[in-house]
C-alpha cells in the first residue's frame, strides 16, 4: 500500500518520539514513511510541565493530532494534549486493523503471484475507494457474496481475496452502511463536524456499534455492526438523527444515503 505524502490538519497520527529536548521533542510519523514532526512542550499535556522527561520517552509511540501544518517551512506540528482518550483509543484500533489488513494484503499478493504495486493498482486502490479501508473490504467480502462484484480486478485476484478474508476475519454482525454528507459554512465547521461525529456514535446501546470514516469532502461513509438487520438500521438512523440535530443552526447541510445490498 502507498503512503500519503502528508497528513491533514487535525487528523490523528501515530508518531514515534525520537529526540527528547528541554522544550519539546521531534518526532516521526509513523504512517507517513516517517515524516518529521514536532509536539512543542506546551502541547503536551493540559497542565504545567517542569520535566518533560516524565511524560515522553525516546522510541514511545503516541496517539496525536496535527494542529499546525508550515509547509514552506516543511514544518509539522503535533499536540498530545488536544486528543481525548476516546479518539486516542479509536485511533490505536483503527492503526491495529490498518496493519493486520496490510499482512493480510500480502498474503493475497503471494498467492496471485505478482509484485505488490501491481496488484495494488489492479484491485487495492478499488477496494479501499469503495470500502473506504481495507479491512472493511475484507469484512464486507465475508459477510456479503456480492460484495467484490462491482470492483474493476480480474475475477481471480478477487475469489482469492474472499479466500483470504474468510479464512483470516471472524464474521461481523450484520452490517449497514450508508453515506453521510455534511457541509458547515461556519468559521469552526470542520471542528464542529468532527465533535458531532464522535458524539453521534457514542452510547449506541443494542449491542451494536458503529465507524464513520472520511471518504473527502463533504462525503463520509458510514458503518453499523449490530446483532440483526432491524437493530441496525434503528442505529444508524440514531446517529442519522444526532447528526441532523446537532448541526442545527449551524449553517449546515446534511443528508444521510443508506446503500442497498
Amino acid at each position: 500500500m502507498s503512503q500519503k505524502d502528508n497528513p491533514e490538519l487535525d487528523e490523528f497520527v501515530i508518531a514515534t518520539i525520537r529526540k527528547i529536548l528541554p522544550y519539546g521533542a521531534f518526532c516521526t510519523l509513523d504512517e507517513y514513511d516517517d515524516r518529521e514532526a514536532f509536539i512543542h512542550i506546551s502541547e503536551v499535556a493540559s497542565r504545567w510541565i517542569k520535566n518533560i522527561h516524565e511524560f515522553l520517552k525516546e522510541d514511545q509511540k503516541v496517539v496525536a493530532k496535527v494542529f499546525r501544518m508550515v509547509p514552506e517551512k516543511n514544518q509539522i506540528d503535533l499536540s498530545l494534549k488536544r486528543v481525548s482518550d476516546i479518539e486516542k483509543r479509536r485511533k490505536i484500533e483503527s492503526d491495529r486493523k490498518d496493519k493486520r489488513a496490510l499482512k493480510l494484503f500480502e498474503v493475497v499478493e503471494g498467492r496471485i503471484g505478482k509484485p505488490h504495486e501491481e496488484v495494488w493498482r489492479g484491485m487495492g486502490e478499488a477496494l479501499v475507494e469503495k470500502f473506504g479501508d481495507l479491512y472493511s473490504a475484507l469484512e464486507e467480502s465475508v459477510i456479503n457474496d456480492t460484495a467484490l462484484d462491482s470492483i474493476n480486478a480480474p475475477n481471480e485476484w478477487k475469489v482469492i481475496f474472499k479466500e483470504v478474508a474468510v479464512q483470516n476475519i471472524k464474521k461481523p454482525k450484520v452490517r449497514v452502511t450508508g453515506n453521510l454528507s455534511i457541509s458547515c459554512r461556519a468559521s469552526d465547521g470542520i471542528e464542529v463536524i468532527k465533535r458531532i461525529l464522535l458524539d453521534a456514535t457514542e452510547n449506541l446501546g443494542e449491542e451494536g456499534e458503529a465507524r464513520i470514516t472520511y471518504l473527502g469532502a463533504p462525503r463520509y461513509m458510514v458503518v453499523v455492526s449490530a446483532p440483526d438487520y432491524k437493530k441496525a438500521e434503528r442505529i444508524s438512523s440514531t446517529i442519522f438523527k444526532r447528526v441532523k440535530d446537532g448541526m442545527k443552526g449551524k449553517e449546515s447541510c446534511v443528508a444521510f444515503e443508506k446503500e442497498e445490498k
